[in-house]
């Protein structure tokens, strides 16, 4: 049973510029990478979250990969050093896992 991972992540939108410029840094850092997840950005349009969210989410093969990542995001120093950075943008961060259904 493969698993997605969401990250949503709800930022100051007084400072929408200075949290996406760190988010690009992320990307940057992903693709530069080959150890890290490969995951997708989104900004709602017309969703539940306000506008002012970013979302990224991953598929892994079983909700243990899922956890894995999030526990190589916090020991990796590149991924920790941005993180700082983005955290006081912050207004609310959730994450949750969804069980992909292959019918």
């Amino acid at each position: 049973m493969s698993v997605t991972m969401r990250i949503m992540q709800q930022f100051d939108p007084a400072r929408e510029r200075e949290f996406m410029d760190l988010e690009r840094k992320f990307a940057a850092l992903e693709a530069a990478r080959p150890d890290y997840p490969k995951g997708k950005r989104m900004k709602p349009i017309a969703a539940e979250q306000p506008c002012n969210t970013l979302i990224w989410q991953c598929e892994f093969p079983d909700l243990n990969a899922a956890k894995a990542a999030l526990s190589f995001f916090e020991g990796d120093a590149a991924h920790e050093a941005l993180f700082l950075q983005q955290v006081p943008l912050f207004k609310q961060v959730k994450i949750e896992f969804y069980e992909n259904l292959d019918f």
